[in-house]
């Protein structure tokens, strides 16, 4: 591992030169980091980058989810709930279905267990691209908000639809009144779960006396609590972040100095600039390349 950090350090630079060159020619930045990946997957003797998928829940979708919850507009979230709902829960269940119906249909040996997997994959809209897409395009702020809405949900709604395909390939048995409870269950659950850890987040900040940097570091394991705590009762830890976040964002004035404030956006943008950037890149090279040796 620390005879590949040249690497790594490496990969760094050219995400943050990708990005300005993106900004720069005016065009979204997963664009660059789709293409780039795709290339260094075809360089001789360059370690293949794969991120185990557990990794990636853990580590990465929490801050990246939290900081979209933070930055999103409660007010404009609820105006458009029913098309956001709709959206990120009924298109992308409907999606699913359709792929898992074609998939069993076109493959020979392709179970509708396989299909649904195979939809919840590729069902939700990647909620990183259509931001970085939106602050280049003009779009009616209607439209933004409801796009930056059924972002933050449809995560949720595709990895409900991967656990019960994946509970129905490994038994081969699906149980309608068990799965429809099972849903409602982590649905609001995971919602239960991230408003109760943000409330409790919340009265900590107003009952003791803190500074920036405990501020700071405070919000950076929120997201990591709101996520384990949810899974660990088999709710849903994408909405438990999301819920979280929310609840927080929509009081962070009164519980955040001005200070606080600032130097915590300042913060979270850094850290999930490097985030998205690594995602994007390591997720194309290591999905395309196996030239050289697999991390």
């Amino acid at each position: 591992m620390l005879h590949h950090f040249p690497f790594y350090l490496s990969l760094i630079v050219i995400i943050i030169f990708l990005i300005m060159l993106a900004n720069k020619v005016k065009v979204a930045y997963p664009i660059f980091l789709v293409l780039a990946g795709l290339a260094i997957s075809f360089v001789p003797g360059v370690p293949v980058i794969s991120i185990d998928p557990e990794l990636i829940f853990i580590i990465f979708l929490p801050p990246l989810l939290y900081e979209a919850a933070w930055n999103t507009s409660w007010k404009e979230l609820w105006r458009w709930r029913r098309i956001i709902g709709s959206f990120a829960f009924l298109i992308v269940f409907l999606t699913a279905t359709v792929v898992a119906l074609v998939a069993n249909y076109m493959i020979p040996g392709f179970t509708i267990a396989l299909g649904f997997l195979l939809g919840a994959i590729v069902s939700p809209p990647d909620a990183v691209s259509a931001g970085a897409i939106l602050r280049f395009v003009k779009v009616p702020k209607r439209l933004a908000s409801i796009l930056e809405g059924e972002s933050l949900l449809n995560d949720a709604s595709s990895l409900i639809i991967l656990r019960f395909a994946l509970i129905a390939v490994g038994t081969g048995q699906f149980v309608m009144h068990e799965a429809a409870l099972s849903f409602v269950w982590m649905v609001l659950g995971g919602i239960a779960v991230g408003v109760l850890i943000g409330f409790v987040f919340f009265k900590a900040h107003r009952l003791f006396p803190t500074d920036v940097n405990t501020d700071i570091v405070l919000s950076l394991v929120a997201p990591y609590i709101m996520y384990i705590a949810a899974e660990s009762i088999e709710s849903s830890g994408v909405l438990s972040v999301v819920s979280g976040g929310l609840f927080l964002a929509n009081r962070k004035h009164l519980f955040l100095s001005n200070s606080s404030r600032l130097r915590a956006e300042n913060v979270w943008e850094s850290l999930c600039f490097i985030l998205n950037g690594l995602v994007f890149i390591a997720d194309r090279s290591g999905s395309a390349g196996n030239n050289g040796e697999s991390e």
